[in-house]
């Protein structure tokens, strides 16, 4: 496989039973059908994975039966974020053991914005951790520091092994474009998040792939290809499909991944630990609207029998 980025990969969410606990047959099939999909690679645990919910057993769980039912097949990228050093460190070793190279860090909160204090402690993370290659992600606040492109830019400098930036601060495109122009030699690029509500405007200004969430990958594979391709007009035609979908997906989160997922036969529940506003009647049959129009009204396991 090449050692760089470039494509769709899916942050996989946590499948949970009933009763709220993980369900390690959902989180193999989520796997195989971001496989099948033809995904550049999957990425696990992250934001959308509800990570913050689960315990360090649960994501090595989890991680483990995301790297067996991949295997080679395509590249697996381990969410290695946590509060404390001590914790991404173990969180990265244990990716490492399980054979994944790829590792994704966001600093801790408690670092605030201040460059020095997070080029330390991520130049600590990187003597640690020496064989990965690292993907700094740069989330907006609540949830991340929300750093301008110079601060990125400064910090990731004197740091050889982060190779790529995840990009997701509102708006990310100027932001993209301003590391892109910039960039060390050894940043081989710059990823988008924001569940390819923008994904378009981000390949415009050179990112190398998006990370979205998962209910939508066969058509994000299929933009991403079509833009490869050089066919921009079938490539926005997608997208413009996909927006009425990630509108929806904006407010309810997990909750419509979810629900997608389980309309589709691919996982048992909808069950979430994170926090995120109901579905009602009415929304559910707004979003199966929204998913006959797209195509995906239909059974994964029938598509795959």
């Amino acid at each position: 496989m090449s050692d760089q980025l470039n494509g769709i990969f899916p942050v996989l969410p946590t499948p949970f039973d009933a009763n709220g606990k993980i369900d390690r047959t959902s989180m193999s099939r989520l796997a195989k059908y971001a496989i099948d999909a033809k995904v550049s690679g999957v990425v696990f645990p992250g934001f959308a994975s509800e990570v913050e919910h689960l315990s360090s057993d649960e994501r090595t769980t989890l991680l483990t039966d995301v790297a067996s039912e991949v295997g080679t097949k395509t590249k697996v990228i381990a969410g290695a974020s946590a509060e404390t050093f001590s914790e991404v460190v173990q969180n990265g070793h244990i990716a490492l053991r399980l054979g994944i190279n790829w590792i994704m860090v966001q600093p801790p909160l408690s670092l605030g914005d201040v460059s020095a204090d997070i080029t330390a402690f991520m130049s600590e993370i990187s003597k640690q951790l020496p064989t990965a290659m690292i993907i700094f992600q740069n989330a907006p606040k609540p949830r991340g520091l929300n750093l301008t492109p110079q601060a990125i830019l400064e910090i990731v400098e004197s740091l050889p092994n982060v190779r790529y930036i995840k990009e997701e601060t509102l708006p990310a495109g100027p932001a993209i474009t301003e590391i892109l122009s910039e960039r060390p030699a050894h940043l081989y690029g710059v990823i988008g998040g924001g569940g390819a509500r923008y994904i378009i405007d981000e390949y415009k200004r050179g990112a190398s792939g998006a990370m979205p969430a998962l209910e939508l990958v066969e058509h994000h594979v299929s933009l991403d290809r079509a833009w490869q391709d050089g066919d921009v007009n079938t490539a926005r035609t997608i997208y413009n499909k996909t927006l009425p979908l990630l509108t929806v997906q904006a407010v309810y989160r997990m909750r419509l991944t979810k629900y997608v997922l389980l309309r589709r036969g691919i996982i048992k529940t909808t069950f979430l630990r994170a926090p995120a506003p109901e579905l009602d009647l009415i929304a559910k049959q707004s979003i199966d609207d929204q998913l006959s129009d797209l195509g995906l009204l239909t059974s994964w396991i029938e598509n795959t029998t």
